[in-house]
């Protein structure tokens, strides 16, 4: 009998968010609309204070547009 062992999640407050990592809110919409964003040939900005999830934003477009681009 083989145990798979799972790494529990927890809260990232330095860096970037991993899903299967660390708790994280569902970005998937603010994905999509930066998508389209892109997909039109639009200029867009991500302008938060710290903490607010920016690097982990680009982190996932990057995921999402590598098949692509």
């Amino acid at each position: 009998m083989v145990k798979k062992l799972f790494m529990k999640k927890r809260f990232n407050s330095t860096g970037v968010c991993v899903s299967r990592k660390h708790y994280m809110v569902d970005i998937s919409n603010k994905i999509k609309q930066i998508k389209k964003l892109i997909n039109n040939e639009f200029y867009f900005t991500i302008n938060r204070p710290r903490q607010y999830g920016k690097t982990t934003t680009l982190n996932e477009i990057n995921n999402e547009l590598s098949d692509k681009y």
